[in-house]
């Protein structure tokens, strides 16, 4: 009896000891997850001291491509590229192809393009416009109308285009101002894409990169010339900064990257129209491309000519057209109107002959 009693102690010594033993003992896969846990709380603190968090949309003013939505709705499922644009900026358009092959490639994966429109006019406003816009440039991706400067003026953001990359976290990681690094910008894309894939246990998909920026970047040694009192700097032969009416004449001698105005014009902070017709603009710039941003209420016949001869057929920008010998633009919709586009950059004065009145010339633009 006594030998069964000490068997059935040694039983239930045994039997708790082996509890004991599974209660405190760590296994592997509980301690993978709590490592888990523990490097990503160190890489969020390492984040939070190195990056900002992203600001979220402030007082959008409309949305296309999308419902409404907020840029916290996206944090932790997607990797997001905020693109800051506007549709008349030739330097956004010229951008918006590699954004559009981004989205295409990588949206499987979670990434996401998010383009926010910040007007740098008033008729940019006009979220009919915008969406031509968006529909002329063949956009897919979500767009914020940001018409009141709220989500701009978050980000402190000072350039078209700009991009703000978003991580998993929330994090601005990587922003570009401008044209080009578009292989830089693609390779932190992927990165961020790996990172969110390593925590889910996901794949990316990792083809050769789409981006050719030798392709487009601009070669132009012609600033940005804007006609509006509020920022008509190279305005040559008239009083800058002045909005009324200004009588002028076009000098002989003329310089390069100076506009010229001949005639009647009425300037305004946005823009000049002209008053009377056959008044004139003349620019003596360097670059492959020249666009003039304008529009008129009625519609503008607008006379073109390269060094005192009609554009070539060979560089003549989209907006050209031609009768006899004479080489014009219709202005009409507000908009970039393409002039001139040649292969590599070149030297040239060209000169507008505005057939009515009132033309409303807001830029020169050249790439």
């Amino acid at each position: 009896m006594e030998r069964k009693i000490k068997l059935a102690i040694a039983i239930v010594l045994i039997i708790a000891a082996i509890f004991y033993l599974q209660a405190t003992t760590v296994h592997p896969q509980v301690l993978s997850q709590k490592e888990v846990l523990a490097n990503n709380s160190v890489s969020l603190a390492a984040k939070s001291a190195k990056y900002s968090p992203a600001a979220d949309f402030v007082n959008p003013t409309g949305f296309i491509n999308t419902d409404n939505f907020t840029l916290k709705q996206l944090v932790g499922s997607k990797i997001i590229l905020l693109d800051f644009w506007t549709y008349s900026c030739i330097n956004c358009q010229r951008t918006i192809p590699f954004l559009n092959a981004w989205y295409e490639k990588y949206e499987a994966s979670g990434f996401v393009v998010v383009g926010v429109h910040t007007p740098e006019f008033e008729f940019e406003k006009n979220i009919g416009n915008v969406k031509q816009a968006v529909q002329q440039f063949g956009i897919k991706y979500p767009v914020v109308l940001d018409s009141e400067y709220g989500t701009w003026s978050a980000y402190n953001n000072h350039y078209w285009p700009a991009e703000y990359l978003i991580d998993v976290d929330g994090f601005v990681v990587n922003t570009h101002f401008g044209e080009g690094d578009y292989e830089e910008t693609e390779s932190k894309i992927v990165e961020l894409l790996k990172e969110k894939a390593d925590r889910e246990g996901g794949k990316i998909n990792m083809n050769e990169s789409v981006a050719t920026p030798a392709a487009v970047q601009a070669q132009t040694a012609s600033p940005e010339t804007y006609f509006g009192a509020a920022r008509n700097e190279f305005l040559a032969n008239g009083e800058k900064g002045r909005v009324g009416v200004q009588e002028m004449a076009i000098p002989q001698k003329l310089e390069g990257n100076q506009l010229y105005l001949g005639g009647t014009w009425n300037f305004t902070p946005e823009y000049a129209t002209n008053l009377q017709g056959n008044a004139k603009i003349t620019f003596t710039y360097y670059a492959k491309g020249i666009y003039l941003v304008a529009s008129s209420q009625n519609e503008s016949k607008i006379i073109v000519t390269l060094d005192g001869k009609p554009v070539s057929q060979e560089i003549a920008g989209e907006a050209i057209r031609f009768e006899g010998n004479q080489s014009f633009a219709v202005v009409k919709e507000a908009k970039l109107y393409r002039l001139v586009q040649s292969s590599s950059p070149e030297q040239h004065t060209l000169e507008i002959m505005v057939v009515g009145n009132g033309l409303r010339a807001y830029t020169f633009t050249f790439g």
